[in-house]
């Protein structure tokens, strides 16, 4: 398993950094037979693939053995946004049979998380993470694993997270804040449902600071709100 180096970390302050323990200890409390989570958005630019980052560093940070996969195959930002380096292998390559799991996995410097990226872009990525492979996958990883966090592109746009959450333990819908109707929110909803995963909750991102009074100063950007 090659080592990399996350570069650009984006130091969380007190606020953010209690908002992430917060969400934290709502998903422990979801059961520890809920391992592996999905993490989708209405649209682009949410915020979702930043919380599945920290997540995953926030339980690596209290001694839980993690992986972060990326399974946006469509539009990555996990490696170019935290500055890894060179990437010679991804979930794509290992769909596609170019290259074992093993080759795949990359141990970060942060102590107890691995990530998965999403390898090179490939013009049928529904059908990838469709294939055997991807739920196989699943299977061997979750003996070595306490926690399975997958980043997939957004389901108001694509079907990509739908086919991921199928066979995934538990999902969460992350949601601008003051930028997605209800509406289209219940929509999407809707579309979870129909994969038969446990919807886990919503994480309600980017709140203006300046119109929440107390609470919304002291918990900062991430807020995480739980249960259906």
């Amino acid at each position: 398993m090659e080592q990399i180096s996350i570069a650009k970390r984006v130091e969380l302050d007190y606020r953010a950094n209690e908002a992430y323990k917060a969400l934290r200890t709502n998903i422990q409390f979801c059961g520890d037979d809920i391992k592996v989570i999905t993490f989708t958005s209405c649209t682009p630019d949410e915020g979702k693939s930043s919380i599945s980052f920290n997540i995953a560093k926030s339980f690596a940070e209290i001694g839980k053995k993690v992986l972060l996969v990326d399974a946006d195959l469509r539009k990555s930002v996990l490696a170019g946004r935290y500055k890894v380096g060179e990437i010679r292998g991804g979930l794509s390559h290992y769909l596609s049979g170019q290259m074992d799991l093993t080759k795949v996995i990359y141990e970060t410097d942060i102590p107890n998380m691995d990530i998965i990226f999403s390898g090179t872009y490939c013009p049928n990525p529904a059908e990838l993470l469709s294939h055997p492979r991807f739920q196989k996958m699943l299977t061997l990883l979750r003996n070595e694993y306490a926690y399975i966090f997958i980043d997939t592109p957004p389901l108001g746009a694509v079907i990509d997270s739908a086919i991921v959450a199928k066979v995934s333990d538990g999902a969460i819908l992350v949601i601008e804040a003051n930028a997605i109707s209800y509406r289209f929110a219940q929509n999407v909803k809707q579309q979870l449902d129909k994969t038969n995963c446990k919807i886990l909750g919503v994480v309600l991102n980017k709140i203006p600071m300046e119109k929440n009074g107390y609470y919304g100063k002291y918990y900062g950007k991430y807020y995480g709100n739980y249960g259906r």
